[in-house]
């Protein structure tokens, strides 16, 4: 799933200890919004604007010379869409992954601000009326851990404690299972919580109503998840001793087919052709034979029975094999893969 979005500005790095993606917005565009996000609102309001400017930031190591420079220069993430709405909340959400453990870091900075001047990390984010989100307040001098389930705020969660405006900040957050915790500037401000509510979702930058916040350095070290059409195609391989190999496809962010599963899973993003195209757009089935095999590729629908995948299937052939076979053979495997499929997201998260 990793290779489905390929975003400017972002770097993956793999290790036996899990994967950690690190956000450089020094390769985005200044006064435009970094590639590979999306701005979302929730509560009221206008949609925020979100766009890279440049700041001056601290290194986050401390120089080995008395003479290095304190700051320097460079691209930062910002909001700077100054709606004075109460209950506004603009979100900056990044699509390329859906994360369930993780440690993530980032340093934020409130620049301004007359109703609030907040900023934070939602996360495990399911849409815009259903997330957690820690921030951090620089007129309430306070960071608060709350829900959103359905649109409805949750109890706050959180101390008080001086945030200092215009100055670089620290948050760390820590999802374990059912275990939420978080640093402020190197020091525990959350202690482990419990809450079931959401497993995995989506991360996003967060500020609520007229809030000018910068953020920069974010870093998430995490447990890749296993997407559910690799696994459907591993057990689906290993039940059925005839099927040579199977793929299933699903369009990609450019609208092009691409492998979300494979008996190969280093195909896993890999481009499909025209085939797996019109398969997808109109549910047409093809058939195709060589000397050794045949092929056929069928389309998976959701629950509205709308075409969300392409399967290839790759069979055994016999003598006297034909098309109508093949066929009969094929439609109870792709049967197996549509009984456990109520939407796309179910196959690629």
């Amino acid at each position: 799933m990793m290779n489905r979005f390929l975003w400017l500005g972002l770097a993956l790095t793999l290790s036996a200890r899990g994967a950690e993606r690190a956000f450089d917005f020094a390769e985005s565009a200044l006064d435009q919004p970094p590639v590979g996000f999306r701005s979302v609102l929730a509560g009221k309001g206008k949609p925020g604007e979100w766009k890279i400017v440049m700041d001056e930031v601290p290194p986050l190591l401390a120089p080995l010379s008395e003479k290095a420079p304190a700051a320097a220069k460079r691209p930062v993430l910002a909001q700077v869409n100054q709606d004075p709405t109460d209950e506004r909340f603009p979100l900056l959400v990044f699509d390329g992954e859906t994360f369930s453990d993780f440690t993530l870091t980032t340093r934020f900075k409130l620049m301004g601000g007359g109703l609030e001047q907040m900023a934070g990390i939602a996360f495990r984010l399911q849409d815009e009326k259903n997330f957690y989100v820690i921030r951090a307040s620089a007129y309430g001098n306070n960071i608060r851990f709350y829900k959103m389930v359905n649109g409805e705020r949750g109890n706050p969660i959180g101390p008080e404690v001086p945030v200092a405006k215009k100055v670089w900040h620290e948050l760390k957050i820590r999802c374990k299972g059912n275990q939420i915790e978080a640093w402020f500037n190197n020091k525990q401000i959350i202690p482990p919580l419990t809450d079931n509510s959401f497993t995995a979702g989506k991360i996003a930058f967060w500020t609520k109503s007229d809030s000018l916040s910068y953020f920069t350095d974010t870093k998430v070290v995490y447990t890749p998840r296993i997407p559910l059409a690799q696994t459907v195609v591993k057990e689906l391989l290993k039940k059925n001793s005839r099927l040579l190999d199977l793929k299933i496809y699903t369009a990609g962010a450019d609208g092009e087919p691409r492998v979300a599963g494979s008996k190969d899973e280093k195909q896993a993003g890999a481009a499909g052709g025209k085939i797996e195209k019109d398969c997808l757009t109109t549910g047409r089935i093809y058939y195709g034979k060589d000397q050794e095999a045949v092929s056929v590729v069928m389309p998976v629908r959701d629950r509205n029975g709308d075409a969300v995948a392409a399967v290839r299937l790759r069979m055994t052939s016999f003598t006297g094999q034909t098309e109508q076979n093949a066929l009969a053979r094929a439609r109870p495997i792709v049967k197996d893969i549509q009984a456990r499929v109520q939407s796309l997201e179910d196959l690629i998260q």
